[in-house]
């Protein structure tokens, strides 16, 4: 999926070459894709199911520590 948006998008840059150099599209076009393929990878991006993956466990990590946050409460007043 991501390899096609970056093959559209360099696309449609491509396309806004004037028509007198309209030869080197080819070769815009790939570097186009180039430039947006190692910008892309230093921008260190993750997808959308390793983001809710993710998600999920620092949920489950912040109800656990409630939980834990509570008993230690509840400890200290029994202590008292």
């Amino acid at each position: 999926m991501i390899n096609q948006t970056l093959e559209e998008l360099s696309k449609r840059i491509s396309s806004l070459i004037p028509a007198d150099v309209k030869h080197m599209q080819d070769d815009v076009e790939k570097n186009v894709r180039s430039l947006l393929q190692t910008t892309l990878a230093k921008m260190d991006l993750v997808t959308r199911e390793e983001f809710e993956v993710q998600s999920a466990v620092l949920q489950r990590t912040r109800e656990k520590l409630e939980q834990l946050e509570k008993q230690l409460e509840q400890l200290k007043q029994i202590e008292r």
